[in-house]
């Protein structure tokens, strides 16, 4: 089975997260949404997630999910690991948040 790997820029995202769910909701909530999102990293490589190729348009080859109110954007690394690139809100302007994370 495939390990997961969080990149970089996933993992500030993942800090973003957690803090601002942390002070809009408290510290329960926060850590069961930031569990919940390392549950569903878990499902990639058994496609307990439905995963979908990224657009054309984004110019890179990866696949992203759905996660409550998030877009999970992941990878397959050269030794067969899942990279996960960025977590994005569903209201960010994802083009240009997902080129940086990708370093496009």
């Amino acid at each position: 089975m495939a390990s997961v790997r969080v990149q970089e820029a996933a993992s500030h995202r993942l800090d973003e997260i957690y803090r601002y769910t942390r002070d809009q909701w408290g510290v329960e909530q926060a850590e069961r949404y930031i569990t919940g999102l390392f549950d569903a990293f878990g499902k990639i490589d058994t496609h307990e997630v439905l995963s979908r190729p990224i657009p054309a348009e984004f110019g890179v080859d990866g696949y992203f999910f759905r996660y409550e109110r998030h877009f999970v954007y992941w990878r397959k690394l050269s030794n067969g690991d899942i990279g996960i690139v960025t977590i994005l809100h569903e209201r960010m302007h994802q083009i240009d948040r997902f080129q940086d994370d990708f370093g496009y």
